[in-house]
């Protein structure tokens, strides 16, 4: 690659950018796609993430490195990954710090500091809200005072929905903007689930197996779904509990795990369900606020959806009208619902939504705050 490239007709400088990440970046979908987006408007990125035992190779257009860690949770976890992380921000070679989420902020802050270097922040959620650090509060406190000491300092801040960019813009008088995390645009395609059905209807379930995420719910719904078989695609907490769950009830027939697959095997599976579910339960600030990627996914894949009454989610069903929102969480009046939602036809405004809610979209809001990154 040379030192010059093209953005917006102009030739720009080829700056480096650094993008930190506590996570083993292979499911990543939105580093990915910023990553993508920056690399292809001429900066150099060097993508930095851990390394699982079980992690997977890339093989991405721009540098990757992975830092093994001895801690797997915790806050040892965190202190041995920013300490390592520090060191990589501190001796390579950059002109942008990207810090995505708290967990990662720290020595991104201290390495801009130290070497005066711009820094930018990504916040997916709003970290310190959530549901697993309400019964931890001490880590919780901790995040906290993190959150308060750095935030209001940062000059360049966006993040995945309206309502955390106005929750951090009025707490801290920050001035957040709104990256969507959409997909990117893609034609639909469809390979075939792992097991046998006929005629029955299938509502999916992909992203994390966590508390909060309706996930007892549905499954305590699907008795009443004679027709119906629920997919859950997806690795967490209460994974083992569910499937016990399953087995305990004798659903086994009507209900099926998938595990973890790669986003690949995922964007084909995903247009073969009949109804896309996001009934998270507000468990507080950061599930209130949320605006989950399976969502957007879903609509791309010309899915219709059934959402929680929560701000973000169901002013998607409310703007476009492609689906219901959950008004009554009892696994009878559910049932009726999503009768009630397979029965509709949703086609037309699911194409309509599917060609506004891309990445595309985005990328020129994303550029223009790299670009002018104070």
């Amino acid at each position: 690659m040379g030192f010059f490239s093209l953005y917006c007709g102009k030739e720009i400088d080829l700056k480096k950018i650094i993008v930190s990440v506590t996570n083993d970046l292979s499911t990543d979908q939105r580093v990915e796609k910023v990553c993508n987006t920056l690399f292809n408007a001429g900066y150099e990125i060097l993508l930095v993430g851990k390394k699982d035992t079980n992690s997977k190779p890339l093989l991405r257009n721009y540098r990757t490195k992975r830092i093994k860690v001895f801690f797997k949770k915790s806050i040892l976890f965190y202190a041995e990954f920013n300490i390592k992380l520090f060191f990589i921000l501190l001796f390579t070679k950059k002109d942008i710090f990207l810090s995505n989420d708290l967990d990662t902020l720290l020595p991104n802050y201290i390495a801009s500091l130290l070497q005066d270097k711009k820094i930018i922040y990504d916040s997916h959620e709003l970290f310190s809200e959530v549901p697993e650090l309400v019964n931890r509060p001490f880590a919780k406190n901790f995040w906290l005072r993190l959150e308060r000491q750095i935030l209001p300092k940062l000059k360049n801040t966006y993040t995945v929905c309206d309502s955390i960019a106005n929750f951090y813009n009025t707490k801290y008088d920050t001035n957040f903007k709104t990256i969507i995390n959409s997909p990117n645009k893609k034609e639909v395609t469809t390979s075939s689930f792992p097991f046998t059905y006929k005629d029955e209807k299938i509502i999916l379930y992909q992203g994390a197996i966590n508390i909060g995420r309706g996930l007892e719910l549905i499954i305590n719904t699907m008795p009443f779904l004679k027709n119906c078989i629920l997919v859950i695609i997806g690795e967490g907490d209460i994974f083992e509990s569910l499937k016990k769950k399953v087995t305990v009830k004798e659903l086994h027939h009507q209900i099926y795990f998938l595990g973890k697959l790669n986003p690949n095997e995922l964007h084909q599976l995903t247009p073969l369900a009949d109804l896309g579910i996001s009934i998270e339960e507000d468990l507080g600030l950061n599930y209130r606020f949320a605006l989950p990627n399976k969502i957007l996914d879903y609509i791309q894949a010309e899915v219709p959806i059934l959402v929680s009454n929560l701000p973000e989610m169901k002013k998607i069903v409310i703007d476009y009208k492609v689906g219901e929102i959950v008004y009554q969480r009892e696994p009878k009046k559910l049932a009726h619902q999503i009768k009630q939602t397979l029965a509709k036809d949703f086609t037309k405004e699911l194409k309509n939504a599917k060609e506004k809610l891309i990445w595309e979209h985005q990328e020129t809001k994303l550029l223009a705050i790299f670009k002018n990154a104070k």
